[in-house]
């Protein structure tokens, strides 16, 4: 009976041993990845940059939607490009759909106190186009997703200036300008692909 029991607990070990063998860093494709959508509603632009780690390779992708010129800029920092595309600015996400609902209000941060907290609308509507889905879902993933600094106006008015390297952009044709959903799309797409 001892032997059985010494047996067990040491194939138990050697098996606890042989899961924590170390893997060389190469094989590991982990994910690390920020993205930061900043939304200036007066002056109707939107910033998203997009950074990560996959692997050993870094990317930084960013992309200034300026809705009022019906244009956006996609800027790839690491090789210092920028594409200047035509911008379909009929819907902006960030606003309320025309149909929309009122489905509930939450409150973000805490009611006990003036100033600590922000009550949000829920609303429910239509979204135009191929509004859908941009996002894949991966069950083996984990997803932290993080909504804070919402603020009255601009911290920072030259985030939605396009950098210098743009001044040399010229407008791309297309047959039907990109929406907002589908340059987000596209944003994406190109930091899967780095």
């Amino acid at each position: 009976m001892n032997f059985i029991s010494v047996l067990s607990c040491l194939s138990l070990l050697l098996a606890a041993a042989a899961a924590q063998a170390p893997k060389p860093c190469g094989e590991d494709k982990r994910l690390v990845y920020k993205l930061c959508a900043c939304y200036d509603a007066f002056g109707q632009r939107m910033r998203v940059r997009n950074f990560g780690v996959v692997g050993n390779e870094t990317f930084a992708m960013d992309q200034i939607m300026l809705f009022k010129k019906n244009v956006y800029y996609e800027i790839d920092w690491s090789k210092f490009s920028c594409k200047k595309k035509p911008l379909d600015s009929s819907f902006i996400l960030m606003q309320v759909p025309k149909d929309a609902k009122l489905m509930g209000q939450v409150f973000l941060g805490s009611s006990s106190s003036w100033g600590m907290g922000v009550l949000v609308n829920t609303w429910g509507g239509e979204l135009p186009n191929n509004g859908e889905t941009i996002l894949d879902e991966d069950t083996r993933s984990h997803v932290l997703l993080r909504t804070y600094n919402w603020v009255l106006g601009s911290t920072d008015p030259m985030d939605y200036i396009p950098p210098f390297f743009c001044a040399k952009a010229k407008l791309e044709e297309m047959e039907t300008p990109d929406n907002m959903f589908t340059a987000l799309e596209s944003l994406a797409k190109k930091s899967k692909k780095e």
